[in-house]
């Protein structure tokens, strides 16, 4: 199934239908202020398994997490510092991964994440407006792996086919830049990819942040 965004009442189904395939362990294809995403339930292990197969990726690259509050990264992280709190607070909802450590406490299986979890709020109404009634989603780009990242429903739609039961369609994304990602794991953080968060703006929280090494500023 696939919805227009940009109607409301299409919309509202639109959630509704994304909100029910999710529930069934089914995956969905949203918009985001960076690329689409594709999305299954972080806490069913087949659906994370079936986000895995439909874009060819092994259990060695776990998809990231998509919540719809600053203050989620507290229930899923754990030893938060207290720099990367304030980062969110100001960053979020905007293009940027956090990885932390994950608490003990949570029992889903993203893959081999050691113990550590990818966390972002994005910038977009609907991507919001669905993970306010579903919690937390396992959302990777909605791409084979190896081919860029979809900015269209359409290429998403060409490149995972029926492997996904809802396509929500909210028209070309307004960057088409994956996300920073930021591993704060360590006494040293470092950026893992380089994005739209530049190294000027997370030395405002940490100045020890190292930058990406040069053959990692690619998507």
């Amino acid at each position: 199934m696939r919805f227009d965004c940009a109607d409301d009442d299409e919309l509202d189904r639109g959630i509704e239908a994304a909100q029910e395939a999710l529930q069934r362990g089914e995956l969905v294809v949203l918009p985001t202020d960076t690329v689409y995403g594709l999305a299954a339930d972080a806490f069913s292990p087949a659906a994370v398994q079936r986000l895995l197969e439909a874009k060819g990726r092994t259990r060695q690259m776990p998809p990231p997490v998509l919540v719809g509050a600053p203050t989620t990264l507290e229930a899923l992280g754990s030893d938060v510092p207290s720099w990367l709190r304030a980062m969110t607070t100001a960053l979020w909802p905007g293009p940027l991964t956090v990885i932390c450590k994950q608490q003990p406490s949570l029992t889903w299986d993203l893959g081999e994440t050691h113990q550590t979890v990818a966390v972002r709020m994005p910038d977009d109404a609907r991507a919001l407006a669905l993970l306010k009634v579903t919690g937390p989603l396992a959302v990777s780009s909605a791409n084979l792996t190896g081919e860029p990242a979809a900015t269209t429903v359409d290429e998403a739609e060409a490149m995972l086919g029926e492997s996904v039961a809802v396509y929500l369609d909210g028209g070309p994304s307004p960057s088409g830049v994956p996300s920073t990602i930021l591993d704060a794991t360590s006494s040293t953080p470092r950026v893992l990819r380089a994005g739209p968060i530049d190294i000027e703006t997370l030395h405002a929280f940490n100045n020890t942040i190292e930058p990406a090494a040069p053959e990692e500023k690619t998507s």
